[in-house]
């Protein structure tokens, strides 16, 4: 029997280990709630994934050695978080190629409605996602504020906008001003880099939008709404 040949691509053994990593449904789940951008506990994610919490520990250590996730210690409790946000980006996009109908039916009413609270508005990792996130880029591109013609670039009157809204951005460190991020539920882009970031977190900081439960589901405030139609033109009633 021949011997197996090396590969002459010397990244594939690295892009096979890192695909080893999310190929599993528990180490799966875990990089998808991870996603609402906050750190977790090992017992919070064992209960989410439906395992037990010695098998949860031996995932988590794997993701982490493996750099997906970045692990600290606050007493006894262990807490893990995306490692930053180009694994938030990988996940997201490798979500929102999965087929429309691969998702499992909803198994009962409050199934359903977590469902339906995830699609009509939602934090995708640091920025604001679902039909909330696409209804907001959409009016930044109406209103010239945001181009998507050439990829996402924040204009001049983009710039503007921010500053005089009170937001204010991080023009100088490495990540993008501006990125296209695939809504896996809508199936367009959203806003994401820095801007993305910054909105969602003057979104939450400002009261415009309230976090329910424990998943990245958001819901928009009457005050919300109210600011969305002031600054974007965004009609209230429409996101509800």
């Amino acid at each position: 029997m021949l011997g197996r040949m090396a590969s002459r691509e010397p990244q594939a053994p690295r892009l096979a280990r890192l695909a080893g990593l999310i190929a599993d449904e528990t180490r799966a789940a875990c990089l998808l709630a991870l996603l609402d951008g906050r750190a977790w506990t090992a017992g919070e994610l064992a209960r989410h994934a439906g395992v037990a919490a010695s098998t949860l520990s031996e995932h988590l250590g794997k993701l982490v050695a493996g750099g997906l996730l970045a692990e600290e210690r606050q007493g006894r409790h262990r807490y893990v978080r995306l490692a930053d946000a180009t694994v938030a980006q990988l996940v997201e996009d490798l979500a929102a190629r999965l087929a429309p109908d691969a998702a499992a039916r909803p198994r009962g009413l409050r199934a359903s409605s977590a469902g339906s609270a995830m699609a009509r508005a939602r934090t995708c990792y640091d920025h604001l996602a679902g039909r909330l996130g696409i209804a907001v880029t959409d009016a930044l591109t109406g209103r010239g504020l945001l181009r998507q013609d050439t990829g996402f670039a924040l204009t001049d009157a983009g710039l503007a906008w921010f500053d005089a809204a009170g937001i204010a951005l991080d023009r100088g460190g490495r990540r993008p001003l501006a990125r296209a991020c695939l809504d896996w539920t809508e199936r367009r882009p959203h806003l994401a880099g820095t801007a993305g970031a910054a909105l969602c977190r003057h979104a939450l900081d400002s009261g415009w939008c309230v976090r329910i439960g424990t998943e990245r589901a958001l819901r928009l405030t009457p005050r919300g709404e109210t600011a969305l139609h002031e600054l974007l033109g965004i009609a209230p009633g429409t996101l509800r």
